[in-house]
């Protein structure tokens, strides 16, 4: 054999063994609504990322879009659908009307923490209640974001009454409903865009967790609060199923590894600590609380709660109503 010949089999051999680790990394792209450098981004997302592509060898990376600079809250699903982006994280109830099924862990009383709604939640997408909803993605893991209680910037809403006439931001359309009943001016916004309205008195005050008051600096502008509650947003990570399929089965295994309820309690983990550090800011600074314990059988609330209740799973019809027993059936389960 030539010394050509035997330099040329050498290099052959050499780029052989060593395929895999010159082959190039497939580039995943997020598109969540957090902001970037909040807890969620840093310890959800970019440890999700950092994880991924260490049990992938690299041959995973992970590219970050926080804030909705990708895609908006409202089409964060869409956008994963088009292949916008790999991999989309935001609440169900920004998408009007695709997912009635899943909003009904949305309910007032079905969870009392981020734990045991994300456990309820992911318990039952992965028991086929809702997997119809999502049938255009891959869906990854489910988490929810705690009660969502009221916040106000003028005064403390010690009845459901002292709501008329109150420009509220409605956190979803079953709680935009109430406010309406209840003689308030439901406003439909993402999360996002809550601290400019109520620094520019668009609205009074709004429903959130307290997740939310932190991560979004409402604590500063709302000194009110009113601790029933409303609902329980439910959250989701899912994937463009055409990428999913495009990965080799070991990558494709990567990703499962990084599915399910391990990752769903992992959010919810993070969801937990912000719930702390959200109304611990509040005491902090002072501010005005009103507890309602029990709030379903609550003599004021309790009405409105309940009637809140049957009006959404009558609109969604039989099969809400099972999913909702198999909600609250949970709740020992999933504890608090």
């Amino acid at each position: 054999m030539t010394p050509s010949k035997i330099v040329t089999g050498i290099a052959l051999a050499t780029t052989l063994l060593a395929g895999p680790a010159l082959a190039e990394a497939t580039t995943l792209r997020i598109a969540h609504v957090w902001p970037g450098g909040s807890l969620i981004d840093r310890e959800l997302f970019q440890a999700w990322a950092e994880s991924v592509e260490e049990a992938s060898d690299g041959r995973l990376k992970v590219q970050i879009f926080p804030g909705a600079t990708l895609t908006g809250a409202d089409n964060a699903y869409q956008g994963v659908v088009n292949g916008i982006a790999d991999i989309g994280a935001t609440a169900q109830g920004y998408n009007a009307g695709r997912f009635p099924l899943t909003q009904v862990v949305e309910l007032p009383g079905v969870s009392a923490s981020s734990s045991q709604g994300s456990c309820i939640l992911q318990s039952l997408y992965d028991q086929g209640h809702f997997e119809e909803e999502y049938s255009d993605t891959r869906p990854l893991f489910m988490f929810t974001t705690g009660p969502g209680y009221l916040h106000t910037k003028e005064r403390l809403i010690e009845t459901p009454q002292d709501l008329e006439g109150l420009r509220m931001r409605r956190p979803t359309p079953v709680v935009g409903d109430m406010f309406t009943r209840l003689g308030a001016q439901a406003v439909g916004m993402p999360a996002p865009e809550v601290f400019t309205s109520m620094q520019r008195g668009v609205v009074d005050g709004l429903s959130f967790n307290w997740e939310g008051m932190k991560t979004f600096r409402l604590n500063e502008l709302a000194s009110y609060h009113t601790e029933v509650p409303l609902y329980d947003l439910a959250l989701f990570a899912t994937m463009n199923q055409r990428t999913y399929d495009s990965l080799p089965e070991d990558l494709q295994q990567v990703i499962d590894d990084h599915s399910g309820m391990e990752w769903s309690l992992r959010a919810a983990a993070v969801y937990d600590e912000l719930i702390r550090q959200g109304r611990q800011d509040a005491e902090e600074a002072g501010h005005e609380f009103l507890v309602i314990d029990n709030a379903l059988e609550h003599p004021e609330w309790g009405p409105v709660l309940n009637e809140t209740i049957e009006r959404y799973l009558e609109e969604i019809g039989e099969v809400g109503r099972t999913i909702y027993q198999a909600a609250t059936a949970l709740q020992d389960e999933c504890q608090a």
